[in-house]
């Protein structure tokens, strides 16, 4: 009896053991039965959905490069002499004729006063020998009369007669030294006017490059001025591009600094030499007058090669991520996804799509604000 009891007491604790294994594997049994059970997805109704269509779109040929003024110099000093006044800076308005540097006028100041000085002694030359020409005529035609009636002799009719050609060569020789001081005094009225630099054209200053006190010099630029109003659009064309781009086209002009409105430029030059270095042509195309526009802003012309195929999605379709675009494309059982792809030219309200989809994939084209990724979409 005391056996029985010993044996019966080991079985219960290992009986105790194998419920304890059964209940813990059905526990678990039921546990992954409810993690594999799938959530039915959140369905969205009444979403905006279209297929992703093909179409023809313009192929164009997108030239960047520079607006810049139409009229545009750079001002030099044609002598050499020291700066003593500038009387502009970058930003101010000129107009033409405005004097705006001033170089030290001492020396070409006193060479006008001697060349004046100059011209006003071979003035009263001039008078003095016009008054002894006019002394000599006189009496030659007294001596002619006498002459002809035999009063005087042969030798005194010569003599009166040399005095008049001296007296008339006299006179041509100050005239011809008149003439010589009135161009000296000219040559130096010119030497002169180059101590006032002044504007060639109504403009603006756009740059200094010189301060009172440095030394002016023929070929050294002091400042830059640019004609207003009139602006062109300086872009690059590579040299196998230049075929579409033609003399007088109009040619749409995107300046991103002006919110990138759309300007109508006309192609006014195209430079006939090409850069050695980018292998590109230099095409300049006029801009209409626009008060916004100002030298060194970026610009970027278009020109037309044709049609091309693209694919299409309305702009409202993408969703913007940070830097990234993407849009909620629905795969076979109508479960949104975000997908990102790649976009490239707007044309209206449609944009073309460059990487990321194709044809015939479905789209949510209005998602707003919502977030549908791995929800169930029923279209309108």
């Amino acid at each position: 009896m005391i056996r029985n009891n010993s044996i019966f007491s080991r079985l219960i604790p290992l009986a105790m053991l194998l419920l304890a294994v059964v209940l813990s594997g059905g526990l678990s049994g039921c546990s992954n039965e409810r993690q594999l059970t799938p959530t039915a997805p959140e369905t969205i109704r009444n979403v905006a959905v279209q297929s992703v269509p093909r179409a023809d779109v313009p192929d164009l040929l997108e030239a960047a490069g520079t607006v810049r003024a139409a009229e545009t110099t750079q001002l030099a000093s044609q002598m050499m002499g020291n700066i003593v006044e500038l009387r502009v800076h970058e930003g101010d308005r000129v107009q033409r004729g405005q004097v705006l540097a001033v170089i030290d006028d001492a020396q070409p100041r006193a060479a006008v006063e001697r060349a004046t000085s100059a011209v006003n002694a071979a003035e009263q030359e001039v008078a003095a020998s016009d008054s002894d020409l006019t002394l000599a005529q006189s009496t030659l035609n007294r001596y002619q009369n006498l002459y002809d009636k035999k009063s005087v002799s042969p030798q005194e009719f010569d003599e009166v007669k040399a005095r008049y050609q001296a007296a008339l060569a006299h006179r041509d020789m100050t005239r011809a030294g008149q003439a010589q001081a009135n161009a000296a005094l000219a040559q130096v009225r010119t030497s002169f006017s180059y101590t006032r630099i002044l504007a060639p054209f109504d403009g603006v200053i756009t740059e200094k490059k010189a301060d009172p006190g440095t030394l002016a010099s023929p070929g050294l630029p002091i400042f830059t001025v640019e004609g207003l109003g009139r602006y062109r659009l300086e872009a690059a064309v590579n040299e196998n591009d230049l075929r579409y781009v033609r003399m007088g086209e109009q040619a749409p002009v995107v300046v991103d600094a002006l919110d990138s409105t759309e300007l109508r430029g006309k192609v006014v030059q195209i430079v006939p030499a090409a850069d050695p270095g980018s292998r590109s042509f230099l095409v300049k195309i006029e801009l209409p007058a626009d008060v916004r526009l100002r030298s060194g802003l970026f610009g970027r012309a278009q020109f037309s090669r044709g049609e091309r195929s693209s694919l299409l999605i309305p702009q409202s379709a993408v969703v913007e991520r940070g830097q990234l675009q993407g849009v909620y494309v629905l795969d076979l059982n109508r479960i949104a996804s975000l997908r990102y792809v790649t976009l490239g030219k707007k044309s209206g309200t449609q944009v073309e799509v460059l990487a990321g989809l194709q044809e015939g994939e479905r789209l949510v084209t209005k998602p707003g604000e919502l977030d549908l990724n791995s929800k169930r979409i029923e279209a309108q």
